[in-house]
C-alpha cells in the first residue's frame, strides 16, 4: 500500500515517520522523502492514527494518492520492459499487480482516469520506445530486436511501431544513417 506524505522534504522527516510507524506497529517496505511503501494494507483506524500523529511535526498523509499509484504503475512497466531480452515474459497484469501491490483492475482503472489511456497502450509506447533505442544503439537486425523484445514476428513489431510512430522501423533506421551522414559533412 502506497502513502503519500505532504511536507515530507528531509531525512528528519524520514526518522519521524519511521518512528511513527513503528510506535504504531505498522510494518513498512521503505520510506522516501514524500512516500512510503507499506507492507500490507492496514485498517482506517491506523491510517487515521498515523495520520494524526504526523500532523504533530507538521506533516500531512495522503492515503491512495492517485499520481503516486500511476507514478509506480510507470516504473513497473518499464521494468517489465526492460526485463525482457529474449526470455520469456511474467504475466503481464500479474507483474504490474505484483510491483503496485494493488489488484490490477483498481490499477487499470486508475491510471485510465490519469493518464487519458490504458496500462496496455503504455506499455506498448515503451517498447516502442526500446525498439527505437536498439535501432539507433545496436546493429541488431529487426529480426533480432524483435526476437528479444518478445513479438511473435517481425510483421508484428513493424505494425506496432509504425501504428506508435507513424513510420517503418526500416524508415526510422534509415533516418538514423542519413543523420549521421549529414554530421560526417559538416
Amino acid at each position: 500500500m502506497l502513502l503519500i506524505v505532504k511536507y515530507m522534504r528531509s531525512e528528519r522527516c524520514k526518522m519521524i515517520v519511521a518512528e511513527e510507524l513503528n510506535k504504531l506497529n505498522i510494518p513498512y517496505k521503505y520510506i522516501e522523502l514524500g512516500e512510503v511503501e507499506l507492507a500490507e494494507k492496514v485498517s482506517d483506524e491506523k491510517l487515521q492514527m498515523l495520520d494524526t500523529a504526523l500532523r504533530k511535526y507538521k506533516l500531512a498523509l495522503m492515503i491512495n494518492n492517485k499520481s503516486g499509484i500511476t507514478k509506480k504503475v510507470k516504473e513497473a512497466v518499464v521494468d517489465l520492459v526492460y526485463c525482457t531480452d529474449g526470455l520469456n515474459r511474467p504475466n503481464f497484469s500479474q507483474f504490474i499487480s505484483d510491483k503496485v501491490n494493488y489488484d490490477y483492475n483498481y490499477l487499470s482503472k486508475i491510471f485510465s482516469e490519469q493518464e487519458g489511456k490504458t496500462i496496455e497502450k503504455y506499455f506498448i509506447e515503451q517498447r516502442i520506445e526500446r525498439v527505437k533505442v536498439m535501432l539507433f544503439q545496436e546493429k541488431a537486425t529487426l529480426n533480432e530486436i524483435a526476437y528479444k523484445m518478445l513479438y511473435s514476428s517481425v510483421a508484428h513489431l513493424s505494425n506496432q511501431f509504425k501504428k506508435v510512430t507513424g513510420l517503418s522501423p526500416s524508415f526510422f533506421k534509415s533516418l538514423k544513417q542519413k543523420r549521421k551522414d549529414n554530421l560526417e559533412n559538416l
